[in-house]
């Protein structure tokens, strides 16, 4: 039997079907996932000693727990090769799209996401296992957009790396493509990065008006990207200000465009009994850095220097300890103090890694999950 897609809801109706249906759109006020679990080394650039690996027994153990605890969101990452260095940083990488289902299979609850690089996947076959997904999980799916930005991945596909601007371009005809598959049958497209002839999708996804998309545009066409077109945008904060710009930002940009997108931001979690413990661990994972790695990641980026200043050093300890994340580090206590003021700035949600993610979030279940509820950021 053929799924036929619904006829389009009112936005009104749409807001109440995903605040019922969809765990991000839950009452919580601030969400909570699960970052970067499916590679080597997950989100710190380090040699510190840690039981995370970064196998699938591993990381149905870390998924389950997390379902336990009602956290919405899990979230990985997109890599396809290493950043070299003296730990080869992320070079053991899970495909997302089949971890996804994976993670789907083993929880009940939480919103398992695919991170997909625009460049290397075909959008009607994004299109197709996104909606495989969704059906699997029964309307859990997420899609995290990414426009390929790591130039020697993209050359691995025998491809160029276009200008950073083109690459929105390309990124705006991929979900445009996708959204018809989603929605239509029998579609043509014509676009310059994709024609499409009599395209076609069954099933349909589950979710309405469709799975959660997500993004971490930073820049100013990525910002643009994110509220012209997906549900929330991942932030980078290097400090508090910055997070308010930005918010303030995304959102007027989603209400010129007629339409909502939330913001949220990850980090690593380095918390324990009291904050000299607690800091002692960053200060760990940082003594413990693989700087070659970083300095190829800045490089890509275009953060690299002749001199290696202290801006760029402190740059670089971020990387090292959480992918450039913004860290909660003090006594459980202090990590929600911090958490009710990034919520006050308007961030929405925080995926979180962790130097050693299972035994991290045991500990984060049983001592700041609680405090959480008590400041009103969870029910």
């Amino acid at each position: 039997m053929t799924n036929a897609a619904p006829p389009p809801m009112h936005p009104d109706d749409v807001r109440a079907w995903r605040r019922q249906h969809v765990p991000v759109f839950n009452e919580n006020r601030l969400k909570l996932g699960i970052f970067g679990m499916n590679c080597s080394n997950g989100c710190t650039i380090t040699h510190a000693e840690t039981s995370f690996v970064a196998t699938y027994e591993h990381n149905v153990k870390i998924a389950k727990l997390a379902d336990e605890l009602g956290f919405e969101m899990l979230v990985p990452v997109g890599r396809w090769k290493h950043f070299g260095g003296t730990t080869k940083f992320n070079s053991n990488n899970m495909e997302v799209f089949t971890w996804a289902t994976a993670m789907a299979c083993n929880t009940s609850r939480i919103m398992p996401f695919a991170t997909s690089h625009v460049p290397t996947v075909h959008p009607l076959f994004a299109a197709k296992q996104a909606s495989t997904i969704d059906n699997i999980s029964a309307g859990r799916f997420g899609l995290n957009i990414v426009c390929g930005w790591f130039r020697p991945e993209i050359e691995m596909f025998g491809m160029e790396q276009l200008p950073h601007e083109s690459r929105y371009g390309m990124a705006q005809e991929w979900l445009e493509v996708i959204r018809k598959a989603w929605r239509e049958q029998d579609f043509d497209y014509q676009g310059q990065h994709y024609q499409i002839k009599g395209g076609y999708l069954d099933p349909k996804p589950v979710q309405q008006p469709h799975p959660v998309l997500i993004n971490a545009g930073n820049s100013e066409e990525g910002r643009d990207f994110s509220a012209r077109n997906v549900d929330f945008n991942f932030i980078t904060m290097a400090t508090k200000d910055q997070a308010v710009g930005m918010v303030n930002d995304i959102h007027q940009r989603a209400q010129a465009y007629g339409r909502e997108c939330g913001v949220m931001s990850y980090g690593l979690i380095c918390c324990r009994d009291t904050e000299e413990e607690a800091r002692a661990l960053y200060q760990r994972i940082v003594d413990g850095g693989d700087w070659e790695a970083v300095k190829n990641i800045m490089a890509v980026l275009g953060m690299e220097s002749s001199s290696f200043n202290e801006q760029i050093k402190s740059f670089g300890e971020r990387f090292i300890a959480g992918w450039g994340g913004y860290p909660l580090v003090g006594t459980p206590e202090q990590v929600v103090a911090q958490m009710v003021e990034l919520r006050d700035l308007g961030i929405e949600g925080f995926i979180l890694s962790w130097l050693d993610y299972y035994e991290e979030l045991k500990y984060f279940g049983e001592r700041v999950l609680p405090l959480m509820k008590q400041a009103g950021l969870r029910v």
